[in-house]
């Protein structure tokens, strides 16, 4: 184990980000550079000296990845940052992105955590992955020799892009095929750049091109390219195209301008953050914005409308304030129900719970303002509460409720695969769907969650795709399609 009285005499300790008012001035990572992993080298030894090596570990069990959290925490404590990169490594593709933007379940289910402050985990994880980056421990791992099958990805989200290299490295031909003009999914459009910057995103997506990944953009899959080209072309096909049918809210008003929905507003100002021209751009630029939705999409426009030089920001949230601390409902190891703060709450905005918006307000037909009430949970669900209702003033609204499945795109009616009654597509034990040689990986098959399950479910499906097309386990598989979190 690492320091044996790690837990005990030290406290924990994280990376400190930058004053809110430096970095609401520019897009990058809000921690100071070279970034939070080089940050935190001068704390972090102790940090993972902080690891129990508890002999139960639930941290494994907290995270969908297993990531074998003690051994990489002893060989950090031991300075041994090159085999703890190697540990690291072997069970997530991507470490960068999930140290980044993952909530940590596994400091949830961190041992310590039951009467103290949880293990860093990810600030151990994310100073591991930058440290190997900046020793230059991360190259490409081609095969050793290919064999003769193809498979399509179609999506290259966390999932797709850990399906992709899982198999090429496994000696497939693989190809991944991305509507957009550039390869990333939600990673590279819909998580702005100050949560992560897309250096870390296009490094991997070189190295994966470097080990013989196909990565083509700008296609069109179902359109261009059928899925009966797709299935006559390649031996497998692995669906990984996300849960990117927003919720909307049909209320009066729905129509009028300046109403969005939060993924049509992030990936253009993602776009001009890097220095692209967005045409008839979206923005929060002097604007009262109100936006509707409590999670992380929420937090995400948050935080952009600040950058963008908001008059004022206000965050709905139909569901009471949690409470500050862990509720006795969600004990130990589960994920706790509390308030939770992101940074971009910490520059600035407010937070109104329990409240229901009833219409939109406008005048020519432009929006002025919501009509909101409060609500309490009822026999059916959330009733109005009579005598709130008030007005609160909007020139902007971004809607921010979360996911309902995959797409209703041509490529699921000319695959013919099955959707289930949420609107997930269908899969066996195997992430095989109804069609069979068509895989699925991620929010498609799961529903709208985490980057962490995402890529678990991409090496998952990886492997059982190498299975069906070899007939022999090589590959792990971390999780089955059953499975549920522990800690979410």
């Amino acid at each position: 184990m690492a320091d044996p009285r790690g837990f005990l005499k030290t406290p924990r300790q994280v990376a400190k980000a930058r004053p809110v008012d430096v970095r609401l001035k520019d897009w990058n990572e809000v921690y100071p550079e070279p970034g939070i992993g080089r940050t935190l080298l001068p704390i972090i030894t102790e940090q993972a000296g902080r690891c129990m090596d508890c002999g139960i570990p639930f941290c494994h069990q907290g995270c969908p990845l297993g990531n074998l959290i003690p051994e990489w925490n002893d060989l950090v404590w031991r300075d041994d940052w090159k085999v703890a990169a190697e540990r690291l490594h072997a069970t997530n593709n991507f470490p960068e992105f999930t140290g980044r933007l993952c909530p940590a379940p596994c400091e949830a289910a961190c041992v310590v955590a039951i009467a103290d402050d949880a293990v860093t985990i990810k600030n151990v994880e994310v100073a591991i992955i930058d440290k190997a980056v900046d020793e230059g421990w991360v190259v490409p791992s081609p095969p050793e020799r290919l064999t003769d099958r193809t498979v399509a990805v179609i999506g290259s989200g966390p999932a797709g892009l850990a399906v992709a290299q899982q198999l090429t490295r496994a000696g497939h031909t693989v190809a991944v095929y991305e509507r957009a003009d550039r390869a990333g999914g939600l990673l590279r459009y819909g998580i702005p750049e100050f949560k992560m910057e897309k250096r870390h995103l296009d490094r991997r997506l070189d190295q994966m091109r470097a080990e013989g990944t196909i990565i083509r953009t700008g296609v069109d899959v179902g359109g261009a390219v059928t899925g009966q080209e797709l299935r006559s072309r390649y031996d497998a096909v692995v669906l990984a195209v996300g849960a990117t049918a927003w919720r909307d809210l049909p209320i009066p008003g729905r129509e009028l301008d300046g109403v969005h929905q939060a993924m049509e507003y992030l990936p253009q100002a993602n776009r001009s953050a890097l220095g692209e021209t967005v045409p008839g751009q979206i923005t929060a630029a002097g604007k009262h914005v109100v936006i509707i939705g409590g999670g992380d999409t929420g937090a995400d426009c948050l935080g952009t409308a600040h950058r963008q030089g908001a008059a004022s920001v206000t965050q709905l949230e139909i569901m009471p304030e949690p409470p500050g601390t862990r509720h006795p409902s969600t004990p130990w190891p589960t994920w706790p129900l509390m308030l939770r703060t992101s940074s971009a709450h910490e520059e600035g905005g407010d937070r109104v719970y329990a409240v229901s918006t009833q219409e939109f307000a406008g005048v020519d037909g432009h929006v002025t303002a919501l009509r909101l009430v409060e609500v309490r949970r009822g026999e059916k669900g959330f009733e109005p509460v009579p005598g709130t209702e008030r007005e609160l003033p909007a020139d902007l609204v971004l809607l921010a409720m979360g996911f309902v499945g995959p797409e209703r795109s041509p490529l699921i009616e000319q695959l013919g695969v099955e959707l289930d009654e949420r609107g997930n597509i269908v899969r066996d034990d195997s992430y095989e769907t109804t069609v069979p040689g068509v895989f699925v990986a991620g929010d498609a098959g799961r529903g709208q969650s985490l980057i962490v399950w995402a890529i678990a479910e991409g090496r998952s499906a990886a492997a059982a795709v190498d299975r069906k097309l070899t007939g022999v386990d090589r590959l792990p598989a971390p999780v089955s399609p059953t499975d549920r979190p522990l800690a979410v």
